[in-house]
C-alpha cells in the first residue's frame, strides 16, 4: 500500500531533478517500505519561482473561496482517513486508531480556519480633522516556509498550512523525510480540492541545506518552525539576521502535580494515557510528575496499575496501545537517559529496557527518585519515560515546576478552587491544563514560552502571525 513519496511543486509531484531518494523505514518492522525524494538547490529554486506565481493568485482570491477550499480539503481528509492512518502508522509506529485520530483531527483544524479566514477584520480609527479616513487593513504576509517534524506528521503541517493559506499566504511546506506519506496526503487533499498550482509546495531533503536556503531568501517573508529548541534557537537566529518573522513550538519538558487532594484515579489514567500517547513523543507530553508525599503511595499504585497495561506492539494490530518508538536513535537516547539517572541514584519501578532486537519496541519505563542532577531532569527525553518524584509544599511544587528554561505545558490535579487559582497565576507555561487533558484543540491557542518558543498555532491568534498589518491615511 505505500507509495514511494514525490515533491510538489507548482501543483505537480515531481521527482527530485538529481534523481536523489531517501529510503523510508517502518519503525515496527526495520523494512524499508518505500522512498521519498531529495530535494536539492536546484529544486528549491524551482519552487520559490512557483510560490511566488502561486501567491500573486491566491492573495487577490476572495476570502470566502479561500473558506470554501478549506472546506473542501478538510471532507476529502475525512474521506480518506483510513487509508491516510495507515500509511501513517506504517511509516510513524503510533497505534493505527491514533493516527485516525490525528487525521480527523486535521479535518477539524482546517475547518477551523476556513471560518478563520473570513475575519481577517481590519478597522477604521476615529480621525482629528474632517474629510480623513484612517483605515488599519490586514494583508497575507506573503511566501512561508515551514518547517515540521515527524512525530505528528499531519497535524504539525496541517496547523502551519491551514493558517497561511486561509490568511491569503503561499507556503513552502518542508516535511518529515522519516515519516513523509502522511504528510503527502494532506498537501494531496489540498491539490485535489483545487488550490491553484503554487499555493502549496512540498519538499523533503536536508533540513540545514533547505533551511539556509529558504530562510534567507529575498521571497520568504515568514518561517514557522516545529522541532526542538537548539534547532529553532538556530533557525530563529538566522530569521532574525534576514528580518524574517518567525513562529517557534519548541521542546517542553512538561511538569504534572498530583496534590494531596486530587481525584488520584483520574489523575493517573489521565496523565497514563497521555504520558505514553505516542510513545511519549509529544512535546507537550507530561514529563516530571510531582506527586504530593501524603498521596504518593496511593496515586503511584494506581498509575503503575494503568501502565501494566499499556500493550506494546505493531501499530496495525487492533490490540496494540503504544507502537514503538519512531526511529532507531530513539533507543540509544532513551537507554543512555535511564542509565545516567540510575547512576544518579534513580529507581525503576516499571520498564527500562528495549523489547527484542526487531522494530524499534520499548517499555513503558517509570523512574522514581530522580534527581534533579540526572540528564533526563534538565533535557527533554521525547520517549516512554516517566519521572515521578514526591513533593511537600505548594512553594516546593512551584520551585520545580518553574525551575527548566522551558515553558510549554504543565498538568495539575486539586479540587481546591485556592489552589487551581494560584496555579493559573505562578505556573510558567504557555499552556496549563488542570484535572483533565485539554491542550491542542483547534480553537485554542497552542504554544510555549521561555525556551519553548513564541507564537501561537490555533485559536483566534493563529492566523494573526500570517497577517501584516497596514495603516492607510486618507484625506478626501
Amino acid at each position: 500500500m505505500y507509495k514511494d513519496v514525490l515533491l510538489h511543486i507548482g501543483g505537480e509531484w515531481t521527482n527530485a531533478t538529481s534523481g536523489r531518494t531517501i529510503d523510508v523505514v517502518n519503525p515496527a518492522t526495520e523494512d524499508v517500505i518505500g522512498t521519498v525524494a531529495h530535494a536539492g538547490r536546484e529544486d528549491l529554486d524551482v519552487v520559490i519561482e512557483a510560490a511566488e506565481k502561486g501567491y500573486a493568485i491566491w492573495r487577490a482570491t476572495p476570502a470566502f473561496k479561500r473558506a470554501a477550499l478549506l472546506r473542501k480539503a478538510a471532507d476529502l481528509i475525512r474521506d480518506r482517513a483510513p487509508e491516510i492512518a495507515t500509511i501513517m502508522t506504517m511509516e510513524q509506529g503510533k497505534p493505527f486508531a491514533e493516527s485516525k485520530g490525528e487525521t480527523l483531527v486535521a479535518a477539524d483544524i482546517l475547518d477551523w480556519f476556513s471560518e478563520e479566514a473570513k475575519r481577517t477584520y481590519g478597522r477604521v480609527i476615529p480621525a482629528r480633522g474632517e474629510g480623513i479616513y484612517q483605515l488599519v487593513l490586514k494583508e497575507p504576509v506573503g511566501i512561508v516556509a515551514a518547517f515540521t517534524p515527524w512525530n505528528f506528521p499531519i497535524n504539525q503541517a496541517v496547523r502551519k498550512v491551514a493558517g497561511a493559506v486561509a490568511a491569503g499566504c503561499a507556503v513552502i511546506l518542508k516535511g518529515p523525510e522519516e515519516t513523509p506519506g502522511s504528510c503527502a496526503e494532506l498537501v494531496r487533499a489540498f491539490a485535489d480540492a483545487g488550490l491553484p498550482p503554487g499555493v502549496l509546495n512540498l519538499v523533503y531533503g536536508v533540513p540545514q541545506e533547505i533551511s539556509e536556503y529558504l530562510i534567507p531568501h529575498r521571497a520568504v517573508r515568514k518561517i514557522s518552525f516545529t522541532g526542538s529548541t537548539a534547532v529553532g534557537k538556530h533557525l530563529a537566529a538566522l530569521a532574525g539576521q534576514h528580518m524574517k518573522r518567525a513562529t517557534m513550538e519548541l521542546g517542553g519538558h512538561a511538569p504534572a502535580i498530583v496534590f494531596e487532594d486530587a481525584d488520584l484515579d483520574a489523575a493517573a489514567k489521565i496523565l497514563a494515557a497521555n504520558k505514553f500517547r505516542n510513545a511519549g513523543q509529544v512535546c507537550v507530553a507530561p514529563t516530571r510528575f510531582l506527586v504530593h508525599e501524603g498521596v504518593y503511595d496511593g496515586f503511584m499504585e494506581r498509575f503503575l496499575g494503568a501502565v501494566k497495561k499499556i500493550i506494546v506492539g505493531n501499530g496495525l494490530e487492533e490490540s496494540t496501545t503504544m507502537g514503538p518508538l519512531a526511529n532507531e536513535r530513539r533507543i540509544p537516547a532513551i537507554e543512555s537517559f535511564i542509565a545516567d539517572a540510575k547512576n544518579h541514584g534513580a529507581r525503576i519501578a516499571a520498564g527500562g529496557e528495549r523489547i527484542g532486537n526487531k522494530g524499534y519496541f520499548f517499555l513503558p519505563t517509570v523512574m522514581t527518585d530522580v534527581p534533579i542532577t540526572a540528564r533526563v531532569m534538565n533535557e527533554e527525553p521525547f520517549g516512554p519515560l516517566a519521572l515521578v518524584n514526591r513533593f511537600s509544599t505548594f512553594e516546593d511544587a512551584m520551585k520545580e515546576a518553574n525551575r527548566l528554561d522551558y515553558g510549554l505545558a504543565s498538568y495539575a490535579y486539586s479540587r481546591s478552587n485556592k489552589t487551581v487559582t494560584a496555579l493559573g497565576d505562578r505556573i510558567e507555561s504557555g499552556m496549563i491544563s488542570i484535572n483533565h487533558h485539554g491542550i491542542a484543540l483547534p480553537e485554542t491557542p497552542f504554544g510555549g514560552m521561555k525556551d519553548s518558543g513564541y507564537g501561537w498555532e490555533g485559536g483566534t491568534e493563529a492566523i494573526e502571525a500570517y497577517l501584516a498589518t497596514k495603516f492607510v491615511s486618507q484625506a478626501s
